[in-house]
């Protein structure tokens, strides 16, 4: 082996690895008070050792922090910050892998897959959305994602083959036809599904299907298991959907047999985000702690593979997050732990659903005990949730689109309001935020990562560990089509 000498930011590793494995991990619209929230819930259900000994995973792995702004804004949005990750690059708010010119940027997947690396993606939102979409597509707005879907599979502008060796995730209406119906949310008739299959990927859509690859599956894989977003950790049908610490160490076994010069994953735990934006902080803290258990599954392949490096962090904060509400100094973490659904559930399945006819009934006689384990509500606590469903009889999906989002927002934030004021949980927005956000390492050369740094510098130092550069990728892109002729520019309600 020819040994060469590799700085990593201002730091020299000495002779390069004959493999390298990157492991990057995003919890998206994670902060560090979501962080602080969650260890505190934890801590108060450990009855076996003092209240303030208890940590979390990540916590031991802490090693610095990231500043989000985008090229646009000082809030970031998903886009933008993955692409920032990725191309190692500013870019403006909804950008998915270009420059503030519109230009397509080459990305870290892109350059590992030219130099002959495996490449997966992995997440619990549509595989077309904003986070894995920024690290394998090019387009000028997030919302194309049926472009996007069509980009994931095969580009021979910037490699040979496929791009995406391994993709894991939900949003099977973007590969679908329209002519499918509600099957399918794509704006044409391109069958992309069908598409991938001749393409060679072996596809899946079930657990059962899941649960049947060996570590030594033929590449290239796409599996998409719902429609849209994968459930809230909450809300998942252990018997229909697979978790996300089981699909990254899934992933991880099939990339580490099948990529004897190493791999790039990404694992992005997408839902953190969403409970943020719908105010739902029993959602959010079991999207956290399913999180934790995917980094514990990350840190136990990295101990097998020590050529492997973890790092994880957020493409910026959601909700404004606050632990107490003025003018009290406390806050009851024991309120989130009997609640068994989400709100959007709760919204999806009772309340904006025919299924219940009297929603008043509902909410004082089910809603709030059986669901939220709320015994003695309120006649203004019944009322908040009462008064989101607004007066129409007409079910959420009819009707207007732009209505029906924000009626489907009202119920959510309505439900999650309740359980935070009991909770005294505060949040400031239903958006983003400003606030830097954490950052966290593992493994082969963890200890040069560190310190406060602008997300684009932490995708320099991905960079330089992998031995990349995407200057040749990012001239192949010249040609690409970055924008969808037909796509609707309305965003869904986490955009």
């Amino acid at each position: 082996m020819i040994c060469m000498n590799i700085l990593i930011g201002s730091a020299l590793l000495g002779c390069a690895l004959a493999k390298r494995n990157l492991v990057f991990m995003i919890s998206d619209g994670f902060g560090m008070t979501s962080e602080t929230m969650a260890r505190s819930y934890m801590q108060q259900l450990d009855d076996k050792q003092p209240f303030a000994s208890w940590s979390s995973i990540l916590d031991s792995m802490l090693v610095g922090s990231i500043r989000t702004q985008s090229s646009s804004s000082l809030v970031t949005d998903s886009a933008a910050g993955a692409t920032a990750f990725s191309c190692a690059q500013k870019t403006y708010n909804g950008a998915i892998g270009v420059d503030p010119q519109g230009r397509p940027c080459g990305t870290i997947l892109e350059a590992a897959k030219q130099m002959g690396l495996g490449t997966g993606l992995v997440t619990t939102a549509r595989i077309t959305h904003a986070t894995p979409a920024s690290f394998a597509a090019h387009v000028e707005n997030r919302n194309m994602e049926d472009l996007i879907a069509l980009q994931l599979l095969a580009r021979n502008s910037t490699t040979s083959q496929q791009v995406v060796d391994l993709m894991f995730g939900g949003g099977l209406c973007h590969f679908m036809p329209s002519q499918q119906g509600a099957q399918s949310c794509r704006l044409d008739n391109t069958n992309v599904w069908q598409m991938a299959q001749q393409l060679g990927y072996t596809t899946l859509e079930t657990l059962e299907e899941f649960e049947q690859l060996s570590q030594n599956a033929s590449l290239p894989i796409l599996a998409a298991f719902s429609p849209s977003h994968m459930a809230y950790s909450i809300d998942r049908d252990e018997t229909k959907q697979p978790a996300l610490h089981q699909m990254a160490r899934k992933a991880l076994d099939i990339l580490n047999y099948r990529s004897p010069n190493g791999f790039f994953l990404m694992i992005e735990g997408a839902r953190i985000d969403m409970a943020g934006h719908d105010n739902d902080p029993a959602a959010h803290v079991q999207d956290i702690i399913e999180y934790w258990k995917t980094i514990a599954q990350v840190q136990e392949f990295v101990r097998e593979n020590p050529d492997t490096l973890l790092v994880s962090t957020s493409d910026h904060e959601t909700g404004g997050l606050t632990l107490g509400i003025d003018p009290d100094y406390y806050w009851l973490p024991q309120t989130l732990q009997p609640i068994r659904h989400s709100a959007e559930y709760l919204c999806n399945h009772f309340l904006l659903s025919h299924s219940v006819s009297n929603k008043q009934q509902f909410i004082a006689d089910t809603l709030m005990p059986e669901y939220l384990g709320i015994y003695n509500a309120t006649e203004d606590e019944i009322q908040a949730v009462l008064d989101s469903l607004g007066s129409s009889t007409k079910p959420e999906t009819d009707g207007n689109e732009e209505e029906a989002n924000s009626r489907h927002k009202r119920c959510k934030r309505a439900v999650g309001g309740v359980v935070s004021r009991r909770a005294h949980v505060g949040w400031s927005t239903g958006g983003h935020s400003g606030a830097d956000v954490g950052l966290y390492a593992f493994g082969n050369h963890a200890n040069l990562i560190k310190g406060n740094m602008e997300n684009t510098h932490l995708g320099s130092l991905l960079l330089d560990y992998l031995q990349l550069s995407t200057d040749s990728v990012t001239n192949a892109l010249s040609s690409i089509e970055t924008k969808q002729l037909k796509f609707s520019s309305l965003a869904d309600e986490h955009n």
